[in-house]
């Protein structure tokens, strides 16, 4: 059930959930300047949260190299990407799509700061295949500097270019850079905003509230789980610990980052051992 939040919703309830909490968002680029997440992060900074926002960029990534006419070809689910589609994805992510989410946040009265993959080395990553270009698998995140602004009380908004140590720079999937950011935080929250309630079980009946690994796998074998749900999944996976809870859930929902928070159980998906 969707609840009224404003200027009142930061009550003792928030606060008690959100004071001192590390929470790693993520934000697909499925997900339009409709949702309420600018009012949601001004109520978790005031609330004492540090939070940590990766934005994805996929549909603005080809509608920029349809301008340029630059085909789109997908391996196995990722982007192939040669130089001059790398140079589109990081104009896209980290000029366009991160300049605008900070813009908005601010706008909401956040203090808000975007970072890029290659701030700091921020993220490192190694190529993966031959056959996907210039796509990398992160190999090493250095949270220094988010560690920094977060004690600072600023909103962080990366945008994920990962370098290759080596001067170059590297395409990698924003959800599973989201999900490295929030072990290397240790984060006690890690959501991912996308456009569905959840993870299907195929049958039609709604989205599972509670999701463990074994099931994760046979859904995904079977194909229930398919396309970009995959990196989500496997990314709660990966985030997911004793202590960490991964969730999946409908960013366009209002105050979904806040239902989530105060309601885990009612909204989306949790991914669980």
């Amino acid at each position: 059930m969707s609840r009224a939040f404003g200027a009142a919703a930061l009550t003792t309830e928030l606060q008690a959930a959100a004071a001192g909490k590390t929470l790693v968002l993520k934000l697909g680029g499925s997900v339009g300047r409709e949702d309420t997440l600018p009012d949601d992060a001004r109520l978790l900074q005031g609330a004492g949260a540090r939070v940590v926002l990766v934005h994805g960029g996929g549909p603005l990534i080809t509608s920029w190299l349809d301008r340029i006419g630059k085909p789109t070809r997908f391996v196995e689910g990722l982007r192939y990407t040669d130089e001059e589609t790398l140079e589109v994805v990081r104009m896209v992510l980290s000029g366009l799509v991160n300049g605008e989410v900070v813009a908005r946040l601010t706008e909401a009265g956040v203090r808000a700061v975007g970072l890029s993959g290659s701030d700091d080395s921020l993220l490192v990553a190694r190529r993966r295949d031959e056959r996907v270009g210039l796509v990398g698998d992160i190999s090493a995140v250095n949270g220094h500097v988010i560690r920094l602004l977060l004690e600072r009380g600023y909103f962080v908004v990366v945008a994920p270019v990962a370098v290759d140590g080596a001067g170059g720079f590297l395409n990698v999937n924003a959800d599973t850079a989201a999900a490295e950011i929030a072990v290397a935080l240790d984060a006690d929250s890690m959501i991912f905003l996308t456009d569905v309630d959840g993870v299907s079980d195929g049958t039609g009946n709604g989205p599972l509230r509670r999701l463990g690994e074994s099931d994760a796998r046979r859904l995904m074998a079977s194909g229930v789980i398919a396309g970009g749900m995959i990196p989500k999944v496997e990314g709660c996976m990966s985030a997911r610990s004793d202590t960490r809870r991964a969730q999946i859930i409908d960013g366009r929902r209002p105050h979904a980052v806040i239902e989530a928070l105060l309601h885990p159980d009612e909204v989306g998906t949790t991914v669980t051992d």
